[in-house]
């Protein structure tokens, strides 16, 4: 169902609205998330110094704070939806700052699982400070995202924002496994994306339309944009690990590749090489499987295949968000959904 045979699709979408009517998703979102890292640092509050210099590491202000910008421009655009409020509601601003704890403990967890030894262009937790330090500021950062939900005082928000939480440790789990049945093998794929990448996304909007609108319309609205955005995030990523330099990605390139991991651009290519199959089962662990898996890809048409998907969740989260009253941030986060597809990285 998600494949498509042609290629010729596969360039960014078409911009159907003139660009004067585009909003500058960063630029919109600016005010709200002004002193994000610092609100964050002060949820982080501790004691022992090395804690503090293992949190203040990764929440140094450099992210691009993708996250927590869908968020609030999420909440905007429900809030003028229900009663033309312009305002970010505090609670909703808290839940941008909780998403993007949950997002940066799941990486230090991620770094360690991986062995992973750069991220964001500089070296990761585990490397510096060691595995067990890493696993434990994980841990902390979690725990203090949980304190800073249960003080929104909602119960509804605190069962949205744990399912993220569940979802990544059972994505996480997902991934460690493999199926045999190319079939199953797509759907166990976007599974995984969902839970580990999109979940949070999808979650977090719901949350901030739960707090700013009653109609669970909006709700399911906010959580299918969500969720298509960050699926189409993950197959561009999973994209870039195959045409982008390490340098520019901050990140080593072939990386799922060595994890022994088969993400879009691997099982799409499968379709045309079907030798790779069994490097996919032994996820890629004799020798010269992660180079000849690599040269496969890049051989067939799996790159802009996966393109092609992403495209067609974008389009999917943009006939969402236009449901709702026009307002700069729904342009704004229909814009988003075209620079999810141009990113490079």
């Amino acid at each position: 169902r998600f494949h498509h045979t042609s290629t010729s699709h596969c360039c960014s979408c078409s911009k159907t609205v003139s660009d004067e009517k585009y909003q500058d998703p960063f630029q919109l979102g600016r005010k709200d998330l002004k002193n994000l890292y610092e609100d964050i640092k002060k949820e982080l509050l501790v004691s022992a110094a090395e804690l503090k210099e293992m949190c203040d590491y990764y929440f140094d202000g450099k992210g691009k704070a993708f996250r927590p910008m869908i968020v609030v421009l999420m909440a905007r655009a429900c809030n003028i939806h229900h009663n033309n409020s312009k305002e970010v509601q505090a609670s909703q601003r808290s839940v941008a700052i909780i998403a993007e704890m949950i997002h940066t403990a799941s990486l230090v967890h991620d770094d360690v699982i991986d062995d992973a030894n750069s991220r964001r262009g500089k070296r990761t937790l585990n490397q510096i400070w060691g595995e067990r330090k890493a696993v434990l500021a994980g841990d902390f950062i979690l725990s203090a995202a949980s304190v800073a939900l249960a003080r929104i005082g909602n119960t509804t928000i605190i069962s949205v924002l744990t399912q993220v939480i569940e979802d990544l440790v059972r994505g996480e789990f997902l991934q460690l496994g493999s199926k045999e049945n190319e079939n199953e093998r797509f759907a166990h794929y976007l599974e995984k994306t969902f839970k580990k990448t999109a979940s949070l996304i999808a979650n977090s909007c719901k949350a901030v339309s739960i707090l700013g609108c009653p109609d669970p319309k909006v709700h399911e609205i906010a959580y299918q944009y969500g969720k298509n955005v960050g699926i189409a995030f993950q197959l561009i990523d999973d994209v870039l690990d195959f045409t982008s330099c390490a340098d520019h990605l901050g990140k080593p390139t072939a990386a799922d590749l060595k994890l022994g991991l088969a993400t879009g651009p691997v099982l799409f290519a499968c379709r045309q090489f079907p030798e790779m199959n069994a490097m996919i089962m032994r996820r890629f662990s004799k020798p010269g499987d992660v180079e000849r898996a690599r040269k496969y890809v890049l051989q067939s048409d799996g790159v802009q295949q996966t393109t092609y998907l992403a495209q067609r969740y974008c389009h999917a989260a943009t006939r969402e968000i236009r449901k709702l009253r026009p307002s700069p941030e729904r342009e704004a986060l229909v814009h988003l959904t075209e620079m999810v597809l141009m990113r490079d990285k």
